[in-house]
């Protein structure tokens, strides 16, 4: 039969190893989620009310890529025209700024159930080297913004061959 002190020796380790956990949880997730900020509409739209309370918390999913030579950034962002980014990479981050607009498609009935963000919002993704930013390209289509980044010339790989003897 275990004492008292085995006990709480193993629940420290218990509390120790989930709270690492959480922790190692939260540094993964919270990067990607994103605080839309409301944009100010004009007094008298009828979506107002709508775009205010669905200015909150989303999720804009990313992936980063590293290949020899160049970063690969892609950005899950549904909404906006490609007009709506701004890109910028700053301190080792490509920062995206954008913004989703509500657009009403429906003429009658109401709204029970909306999960969807709207507004203005940015997302800094770490990227894990050195790159040529005025290099960048990026490309929109089909909700999905596309990053290529060349990396700076001291951070690429080199492949060498090396004889066996």
């Amino acid at each position: 039969m275990a004492s008292l002190p085995q006990l709480r020796e193993g629940l420290d380790h218990a509390w120790d190893y989930l709270m690492d956990g959480w922790q190692r949880l939260y540094r993964r997730a919270s990067s990607a989620i994103t605080r839309f900020v409301p944009v100010h509409v004009a007094s008298d739209d009828k979506t107002t009310g709508l775009t205010q309370r669905n200015a909150g918390w989303g999720v804009l999913a990313a992936e980063v890529y590293d290949s020899d030579d160049m970063l690969y950034v892609r950005l899950e962002a549904p909404g906006p025209n490609k007009r709506d980014f701004g890109l910028l990479v700053d301190d080792g981050y490509l920062v995206v700024r954008g913004e989703k607009r509500f657009e009403q498609q429906r003429k009658l009935g109401r709204y029970h159930m909306t999960e969807c963000a709207y507004g203005r919002f940015e997302r800094a993704i770490a990227l894990p080297t050195q790159v040529e930013a005025d290099k960048a390209r990026a490309h929109y289509r089909d909700g999905v913004l596309e990053v290529e980044i060349p990396k700076a010339p001291q951070a690429r790989r080199r492949r060498l061959s090396v004889e066996m003897h």
